[in-house]
């Protein structure tokens, strides 16, 4: 069975929170405190955030599902960034994550492919995508749907300050 992709709704808050605390442990688990990882990952992913994020009319999120099983997802919204440049309609792309068992079946270029066609409707937006500096298998992703470094910030998860790239396309 292939996956699927799908639109979220608030219905798939509890999903959208368990697939996105499975997703970020497997990733970047070991670069963190586990405390500091816990309270980084009950304050941002949560139950109460994905709800928030799924009300919000300025965010969009896109399921991978195998069956039923949420296995990866994409979640963008109003861009948060900090960028002298950054204007209001401006979007961010807030997380891409599939789960490991998944990967480098080309998911990952489809969820950004429903996510471009949903961004550049009615007209093209700007794109912001934050990106650790040390992760250039994702900096070359972004790469091929012309995201360019236009910047950097610190991504903090407890006493943890990760430098980021932040990439924009225009």
């Amino acid at each position: 069975m292939s996956l699927q992709i799908r639109r979220a709704t608030l219905a798939d808050a509890e999903a959208l929170s368990a697939i996105a605390i499975a997703t970020y442990t497997e990733t970047w688990g070991d670069s963190y405190p586990p405390q500091e990882l816990d309270v980084f990952l009950h304050e941002h992913y949560g139950l109460a955030p994905q709800r928030e994020e799924l009300c919000d009319p300025r965010s969009a999120i896109w399921l991978l599902l195998d069956g039923e099983q949420v296995v990866g997802y994409l979640a963008a919204g109003a861009n948060t960034l900090p960028h002298a440049e950054a204007r209001d309609g401006d979007i961010e792309l807030k997380r891409l994550y599939i789960l490991a068992a998944h990967h480098n079946r080309g998911h990952g270029a489809r969820l950004m492919d429903a996510f471009i066609a949903w961004l550049d409707q009615p007209h093209r937006r700007t794109l912001w995508v934050g990106v650790w500096e040390e992760n250039l298998a994702a900096q070359r992703f972004y790469a091929r749907y012309g995201c360019e470094k236009a910047g950097e910030y610190d991504f903090i998860v407890g006493s943890t300050h990760d430098r980021e790239h932040i990439l924009r396309r225009r």
